[in-house]
């Protein structure tokens, strides 16, 4: 099995020391360095260039930003931003992944040994999945160890919300909902298909694994970019016409029919396919409020997660389909969604505003 060599760039001795304990728990990832400021890691990578690095954004001497353009202009490489910050610090992060990083993570908070064995796995997937952006698809990224070297069982959408079945001859069927579902790559490709929407666009309710404190400011900042109101949902919430509700990082979110519309339900629990907020849990709350009045989209990112819940939408007369390969930075979630029978097709990136508002019977604004 390849191994994932990491790089670990981080002003704080004690962080570097969590992030490497947690990595070394998994056989297939190793901690090759760690370095305390931007010049450190500099001289590293001329003996040794990582497959992925953990980059810190406060760093001295150079800070993380600047570290990180020098990085995409001479090495381009996976570079995963650890972060505590909310507010500036989460705009921050926002700009790295403009700059070419390949995701976000926040850094370990570790009060028990669930907190442990969850930071564990966010962790080593999170840099898995950055290893296969380098790549841009997942036949050459970097396979998971055996599940018996992973802490717990990778627990489905039952652990959140029971499973039902469609009943032959009865639509479940409310007012037009689009469920969608993003990780690895899911932040550019979600501010390119909003920006793309009009204001007459469907409800739309979004899961894209982001940590915690940090889906609020990518809210915001898609707010001030979009056509559509984007905002980060919260229980009671109703999802209405031309606006998008992105679920909280660390919080799983389902919907609930009211009427014809449908309000945001936010949920405690374990991680489902090892994330939280977990994609399938939406879908499946999807299939069973909205049936044939859901879209459900499942874009680029690494894993499986929404492969099943966009299958229970179909069971259930939704529509669907998912990212293609070609426009995806990892065809990982599409395309064990269209191995399950979840989809039957895939859209280009830049095609599926026009796609939604076909389905919605309305017309993307040019």
């Amino acid at each position: 099995m390849p191994t994932v060599n990491v790089l670990i760039v981080d002003d704080s001795a004690a962080a570097r020391a969590g992030l490497k304990r947690l990595l070394d728990a998994d056989p297939g990832i190793s901690v090759i360095g760690m370095a305390g400021d931007a010049f450190d890691a500099a001289q590293q990578m001329r003996r040794r260039l990582p497959d992925v690095m953990i980059l810190d954004l406060a760093l001295p001497k150079m800070d993380g930003l600047t570290f990180l353009g020098k990085i995409m202009a001479q090495h381009p490489m996976p570079v995963l931003i650890c972060s505590s910050h909310a507010g500036s610090g989460s705009d921050q992060a926002f700009r790295a992944l403009e700059l070419g990083a390949a995701g976000v993570i926040a850094k370990p908070r570790i009060a028990s040994q669930q907190d442990r064995d969850e930071a564990q796995v966010a962790l080593c997937d999170a840099v898995r999945a950055a290893a296969a952006t380098a790549s841009g698809r997942t036949a050459r990224a970097r396979p998971a160890p055996p599940a018996a070297a992973r802490p717990g069982p990778k627990l489905t959408a039952d652990a959140v919300l029971p499973p039902a079945r469609p009943v032959a001859g009865h639509a479940v069927r409310g007012g037009p909902l689009v469920a969608i579902g993003a990780s690895t790559g899911g932040t550019e490709a979600l501010l390119a298909l909003l920006r793309a929407l009009p204001p007459a666009a469907p409800p739309i309710a979004i899961v894209q694994h982001m940590p915690e404190n940090f889906t609020a400011a990518f809210a915001r900042r898609l707010d001030g970019l979009c056509a559509i109101e984007v905002r980060e949902a919260q229980t009671g919430d109703h999802v209405a016409p031309g606006q998008a509700l992105i679920a909280p990082g660390n919080r799983h979110m389902a919907l609930l029919r009211q009427g014809t519309g449908y309000r945001v339900n936010i949920l405690e629990g374990p991680y489902v396919a090892r994330h939280r907020p977990s994609v399938d849990v939406l879908f499946r709350s999807a299939a069973q409020q909205a049936g044939q009045g859901a879209l459900g989209v499942l874009m680029t990112g690494m894993g499986d997660d929404g492969a099943r819940g966009l299958r229970e939408m179909r069971d259930f007369g939704a529509q669907t389909f998912v990212q293609d390969e070609a426009s995806c930075v990892v065809f990982g979630m599409p395309k064990e969604a269209l191995a399950m029978g979840g989809a039957a097709r895939s859209v280009p990136l830049q095609r599926i505003a026009g796609e939604i508002m076909r389905w919605s019977g309305g017309q993307v604004v040019a």
